[in-house]
This record gives structure tokens, C-alpha cells and sequence, in this order.
């Protein structure tokens, strides 16, 4: 049964796919399905969306929300997402209750991952 008042699906744009496919699968190890050349969902075993075709790209200065993802080791997930060909827009900083770093993904949505230490 679905959860009521939850986030249930998100969708994010991508110029391409199967490249976003590529990443997010070898970054986090989701699980996706494709759905024609313009669209793949994914899973991360809590969560479900999608990539659809899009000349467009998320960048929090232009007022797109940010996505953030959790990793125990964000010295590990910094080197791995610069390894796949993610960028690294803002190095690991701290803030109230953990670090964090900036990154973008191979299609140029920027996404930020923290930890707690």
C-alpha cells in the first residue's frame, strides 16, 4: 500500500537516458527499466522515478531543488562520482549536523550528497 503525504515518484531530465542509467546505477546500485530511448525508471530500493529526455538540466542557482543523497563515507562517494564523470561543483564543507558535497551528473543536473561525520 502506498504511503499517504509522501513523496511517491520523481522525475528528472536528462539529455540522455541511458547515460543517467549508466551513472546512478554504478554510483548507488539502483535497479531501472527502460521504457523506449526517451525514458528509464529507477528504483533505489526505497524510492522510484524516472529519467526522461530533456534538453534541460536541474541547477539549484536557477531555482531547481536540490536532490540529496546519504553516504556513511563522502570521501569514498566524492572520488566514485568523479570516477564515473561527475563534476564536483562545491568540495565537502560542513554544516549544522554533517558535511556535504556538490556535484553534477553526466547529464549537468547538479546533486549533493552528505554525511553525518
Amino acid at each position: 500500500m502506498k504511503a499517504e503525504n509522501k513523496i511517491d515518484y520523481i522525475e528528472i531530465p536528462a539529455r540522455d537516458p541511458a547515460l543517467a542509467r549508466k551513472f546512478f546505477s554504478a554510483l548507488f546500485g539502483w535497479t531501472f527499466e527502460d521504457y523506449g530511448p526517451d525514458y528509464c525508471s529507477f528504483s533505489d530500493g526505497r524510492m522510484a522515478g524516472g529519467f526522461r529526455r530533456m534538453d534541460a538540466a536541474c541547477d539549484s542557482a536557477d531555482g531547481s531543488v536540490l536532490i540529496v543523497f546519504y553516504r556513511n563515507d563522502l570521501e569514498a562517494a566524492k572520488i566514485r562520482v568523479e570516477e564515473l564523470g561527475g563534476e564536483i561543483t562545491r568540495d565537502i564543507f560542513s554544516f549544522p549536523g554533517g558535511r556535504r558535497f556538490h556535484f553534477r551528473d553526466p547529464n549537468g543536473n547538479e546533486y549533493a550528497i552528505w554525511s553525518e561525520s
